[in-house]
């Protein structure tokens, strides 16, 4: 009796984990790719923030090396992410009662390339964008700006990971 409980809890956890072994609980697949390059994305939005260039480029690489087991390279990556950043605008959103702004809206967007010299039928080039809202009253600068691009660069970045690796 002793014997086939054993036997029974061994086949169980023997069974548990195969079956983990092939889920990525980053939902990323990054198949036989070893390598990632992100080439550096220049701001060409008619309105430019100085530091939003360089702290996009650090985000997405930040978020491949944290969610994949990829090595970053200069060169010759298997995955290879290239684009600019095309729009960084500011809009009014709502209305009060006399007639000025009561939020405004911080989009982004970003035209992405990417290359998977490991299966090139997942290749693309597409825009992504997001936005943050704060209030009117607010001026877009120190933490209001940091918190609105924190907003934003994690949604460009996860939607870009999605789209390129992400098996969703």
């Amino acid at each position: 009796m002793k014997k086939i409980k054993f036997i029974i809890l061994f086949s169980i956890t023997t069974l548990v984990l195969i079956s983990c072994g092939a889920y990525s609980f980053t939902g990323g697949s990054t198949g036989d790719a070893k390598t990632l390059q992100v080439d550096f994305f220049p701001n060409q939005a008619p309105l430019v923030e100085p530091t939003l260039s360089q702290r996009f480029t650090n985000d997405l690489t930040d978020l491949f090396t944290r969610q994949t087991n990829l090595t970053t390279v200069k060169s010759n990556g298997d995955l290879y992410f290239s684009g600019e950043i095309t729009g960084y605008r500011v809009t009014p959103m709502s209305a009060t009662s006399d007639q000025t702004a009561a939020q405004n809206r911080l989009t982004v967007t970003v035209n992405v390339r990417y290359i998977n010299k490991k299966d090139e039928k997942k290749d693309f080039e597409k825009q992504f964008s997001f936005y943050s809202d704060y209030a009117a009253d607010s001026q877009l600068t120190g933490s209001i700006l940091e918190a609105a691009l924190d907003e934003i660069m994690d949604r460009l970045t996860q939607d870009i990971f999605n789209a390129s690796v992400g098996e969703w």
